[in-house]
């Protein structure tokens, strides 16, 4: 790494491709260098199980892809990407054999929540009528909101415990489950302030932009990202291990696609020691427990509208959900814990051999726990379609420790690259007007632990990009 450029990004997942992306088209020279063999980060895909099924490593539902309004410009169907919907983006099944299901239309997803149909879309239509103007400003920096009075309409329900708004929004535990298998996604205790937020994000993006799916994998998402950046003139280097920014060659800005303790690591030597502080607080979040499947066939669900979504929340009643989910917080494994479920074989025939299937599935665990969730992951997923082991014809189970040891910004199992509690959205990491500089000049923080946080996106790293141009570029 001889040559010098103007901008050198650490990391290869979405947010360092897209901080990439953002300095090479206004015309910066720029290397990406990431210390894996392959690109990617959390939105990779490999043969975990047996030749001829892909599985993704982490990401496979890209649900703020389409809703990101950096991805949206970008020409990533140029670059070999393409985005399969299933028909209902996600559904929440019950003991009884039903399921509530989230569809792409808000009114057909009111017809399966019965006398909270109404409910349902008096709370999701205004945003949604407004969501090409909200959506920006919530993937986005704290800032000055071009549209106050809609934001502040939004935050009002978004402020307020997942819990407050599902018991005083609906009547019905149908629309009370489907609602909190969407905000569980904040991985929170759902009686804490700001997860519903999560619930109304996620539920908005699935009516108005649906929960797609790279055909291929989600490699193919990288894929895209990366070719279009050397076509931009900016170069990738893999394999490449940094632990010192000395070993970088010469450049105006260092973007680095990491989390706050990794930064600490390679640069605190250099950085002031109030601000390493304020960095060393920075709080990780509960760690995921996955499992991937190769499977004979598909899932068999009692309830049919989940054979028709791409991602299937596991929780039974709201009541179970939040147990659970304030289990994980509490240092706990519980019995029968949240599982998010992923089917995209039932949509993209591409990832698995004729007339078979993949599948993967993750529940919450406290951070860098070692307890084998597999039994309790695959119980859950039994209760609501009996004879699914029976369909199993191979495995691959990943602790927190070895979602880690594929991408070392997995801390402890953390997919979310740090607490999503309100208080580390608005300060992440550190409160600031502009949280992706650092002290350093020239050294800037562009992962997910910055605003706006987790999610396949982009816009941590845009938002670097242009802080970085605007300052030292």
């Amino acid at each position: 790494m001889g040559e010098s450029y103007e901008a050198i990004v650490i990391g290869s997942g979405p947010n360092g491709l897209a901080a990439a992306i953002e300095l090479a088209r206004n015309g910066r020279s720029v290397l990406v260098v990431e210390g894996a063999a392959t690109i990617g980060g959390s939105c990779r895909s490999a043969d975990l199980t047996l030749p001829g099924f892909v599985h993704d490593v982490c990401s496979t539902v890209q649900a703020l892809a389409l809703t990101s309004p950096f991805f949206r410009e970008l020409p990533l169907d140029e670059h070999g990407l393409e985005l399969v919907h299933p028909p209902a983006p996600f559904a929440h099944p019950f003991d009884d054999g039903s399921a509530a299901v989230a569809e792409r239309s808000l009114e057909a997803t009111a017809e399966t929540l019965g006398e909270d149909g109404a409910a349902w879309k008096e709370l999701m239509a205004p945003f949604l009528d407004s969501w090409r103007e909200l959506a920006p400003m919530l993937l986005g920096p704290p800032r000055m909101p071009r549209h106050p009075l809609l934001l502040s309409r939004f935050g009002l329900k978004a402020i307020r415990s997942a819990r407050k708004l599902v018991e005083s929004a609906f009547a019905r535990e149908r629309a009370r489950g489907l609602f909190g298998g969407a905000a569980a996604h904040a991985i929170l205790p759902l009686e804490w302030r700001g997860t519903a937020a999560f619930g109304l994000i996620l539920s908005l993006s699935a009516h108005a932009d649906g929960w797609p799916v790279a055909r291929g994998g989600s490699q193919k998402l990288s894929d895209a990202l990366a070719s279009y950046l050397r076509s931009l003139g900016g170069r990738i280097r893999t394999g490449a291990t940094i632990e010192s920014l000395d070993e970088l060659p010469p450049s105006q800005a260092v973007l680095c696609d990491m989390t706050p303790r990794q930064l600490l690591k390679l640069a605190g030597d250099r950085l002031p020691e109030g601000y390493r502080r304020r960095l060393e607080r920075f709080r990780v979040g509960p760690g995921a427990f996955k499992m991937d499947w190769a499977l004979a066939g598909a899932i068999p669900w009692k309830a049919e509208g989940c054979r028709r979504a791409g991602t299937v929340h596991l929780a039974g009643t709201f009541e179970e959900l939040a147990a659970g989910e304030r289990a994980v917080w509490q240092g706990e494994h519980p019995q029968r814990p949240f599982v998010l479920v992923v089917q995209p074989s039932l949509f993209d025939p591409t990832r698995a051999p004729p007339g078979k299937h993949t599948a993967w599935a993750y529940c919450h665990v406290p951070h860098g726990s070692d307890v084998d969730m597999a039994e309790r992951i695959e119980s859950q997923i039994e209760r609501f379609a009996p004879g699914f082991r029976e369909l199993v014809v191979a495995r691959s189970v990943m602790k927190p420790s070895d979602l880690q040891r594929h991408n070392p910004n997995l801390i402890g199992g953390d997919i979310t690259g740090g607490a999503q509690m309100l208080s580390q959205l608005i300060a992440r990491p550190i409160f600031s007007t502009n949280p992706y500089a650092t002290p350093v000049k020239g050294l800037y923080l562009c992962s997910a632990s910055t605003p706006p946080g987790g999610g396949v996106h982009g816009m941590c790293g845009y938002y670097a990009a242009r802080a970085a141009i605007g300052a030292v570029l």
